[in-house]
């Protein structure tokens, strides 16, 4: 009996999740990823100044493959990250509450703030060592100054890695 997954490793992951320093899960199969944004509008009769608050709900929705023997262990993983984008995490306790939640980065995108709304594992038959996972992330960062910098590092760290990997 073949033992053995049809899915190989990427010599870099497609995502990772961290939440900062104690926990950080690669995801090498990433197989969709959707960004999404829901923009609010203002209410009639505002005036131009308006409260420090959102103005959009960032989704990040994540479709890939756990595989090979440690496949275990990352949904483990996954399962403490979900939990602790709850409680907080250790980018918390860092800055002292100005960012919180987790941290994704991928090739799309850098985000902090990162909180996990829904996670779903899947196994089939066709799929040997190998474990489907979906999950949603909402980006809800606390309105502050470092969050607007943290947003436009993201960007200035994405182009660098596109204009490395040419």
């Amino acid at each position: 009996m073949i033992t053995k997954s049809f899915q190989r490793y990427a010599a870099v992951p497609s995502a990772v999740l961290s939440d900062g320093a104690l926990l950080t899960v690669p995801l090498w199969a990433v197989t969709a990823m959707t960004v999404g944004a829901a923009y609010h509008l203002p209410p009639i009769g505002s005036s131009g100044a308006r409260a420090s608050v959102a103005s959009h709900d960032d989704t990040i929705t994540l479709a890939g493959v756990l595989v090979g023997v440690e496949r275990y262990a990352w949904k483990f993983a996954l399962e403490r990250l979900a939990e602790a984008s709850r409680r907080g995490s250790a980018l918390a306790a860092y800055t002292k509450g100005a960012a919180a939640g987790l941290i994704l980065v991928t090739s799309m995108t850098i985000r902090t703030d990162m909180y996990v709304q829904s996670l779903t594992f899947n196994v089939t038959a066709g799929k040997r060592d190998a474990i489907d996972v979906s999950m949603t992330l909402i980006h809800a960062p606390l309105p502050s100054a470092l969050g607007v910098l943290l947003d436009a590092v993201s960007v200035g760290v994405g182009a660098l890695a596109d204009w490395g990997g040419n």
